[in-house]
């Protein structure tokens, strides 16, 4: 068996047939059906079906895949250690971002780090759901993520700083008089919410049922409060701005020209933004961290009101918060 093999499968998995396999590794078909046979005969295993979809893996194959996987990335992460110079880094870094966190800040820091090694090949993704992103953390598949919550030691978890949550309100909405809008203002109005399994809907279903819960009754169905739902920040506070219904983004994610419908929240909302470094992390991830500690992160924001309690929500993650 060989790495290149490992390569195969993942592509053939990756893209449901040996064909487009062929044509994503830039090799013959040929070459990708002799080394899957190859793989298999030396697994004695059954790899992939034919199913009228295309190629599906096993039960056994997804198995191997997963640890597949983890091989090819970790000699990829060694081929950029043994390769890395002063100023000749290379190799592939893999990052990962729970949806709507760090939308300013990643960029910059990602726009430096290439700047400093041009030969280094970077892969960002977007992961709604803050639970799977934790599942591809403990994995090993990515360099670095950020993320509100996760179980790390405070070895590989570094607390950057706090994503303040922000409402976007339609043009011509009575709340955008206010300097900061109470929440309890926007009762019964309908919200642009998203998907069910993102961490962003949580916080929203988090911030109503406190606010039901102070109110000493319970939570009205989701429903009665749904106007939309979508699967970008973008497009969340496009909707709200036209009057479909408010939202609730972090306050970078919200894209430039939509500032002026934009106002901070009572009780303030928050999360901490954790950077999780992959152990045994190579130069490239050490970088990429360093230059996000260099960011601009917002503090949370007490605010307090006269007779009322704490000013601020800190809202948590689906796991336990790792230490700072």
């Amino acid at each position: 068996m060989s790495l290149r093999q490992y390569e195969y499968a993942l592509a053939v998995a990756a893209e449901g047939s040996v064909t487009a396999a062929a044509e994503v590794l830039r090799v013959a078909q040929p070459s990708v059906s002799q080394q899957i046979k190859g793989l298999e005969r030396d697994l004695g295993v059954e790899l992939f079906v034919r199913t009228p979809a295309g190629l599906v893996p096993t039960a056994v194959g997804r198995a191997f895949l997963i640890e597949a996987e983890v091989a090819v990335n970790a000699a990829r992460r060694a081929r950029a250690t043994a390769r890395a110079g002063a100023d000749d880094l290379d190799g592939e870094l893999v990052v990962s971002v729970q949806m709507g966190f760090g939308t300013r800040q990643l960029p910059r820091a990602l726009g430096a780090l290439r700047r400093r090694f041009p030969r280094l090949e970077v892969t960002v993704f977007e992961e709604p759901s803050s639970a799977e992103l934790d599942k591809l953390c403990k994995r090993g598949v990515l360099d670095l993520a950020l993320m509100a919550a996760c179980e790390r030691t405070p070895a590989d978890a570094h607390h950057l700083g706090d994503e303040e949550f922000v409402v976007v309100l339609g043009a011509g909405h009575r709340q955008l008089a206010a300097e900061r809008v109470d929440l309890s203002a926007l009762e019964g109005e309908p919200w642009v919410r998203f998907d069910r399994d993102s961490a962003l809907d949580g916080v929203l279903l988090n911030v109503l049922r406190d606010q039901d819960q102070d109110r000493d009754r319970d939570p009205a169905p989701a429903a009665a409060t749904t106007a939309a739902r979508v699967s970008q920040t973008a497009t969340a506070v496009r909707w709200a701005a036209q009057g479909l219904g408010a939202t609730l983004v972090p306050a970078s994610a919200v894209p430039h020209g939509y500032e002026h419908l934009v106002r901070p929240v009572f009780p303030a909302v928050s999360q901490p933004v954790i950077a999780v470094v992959r152990q045994g992390a190579g130069p490239a991830g050490t970088a990429l961290l360093e230059l996000l500690r260099q960011q601009t992160w917002a503090e949370p924001e007490a605010v307090s009101v006269p007779g009322s309690g704490s000013g601020s929500v800190s809202v948590p993650g689906p796991v336990s918060t790792p230490a700072a």
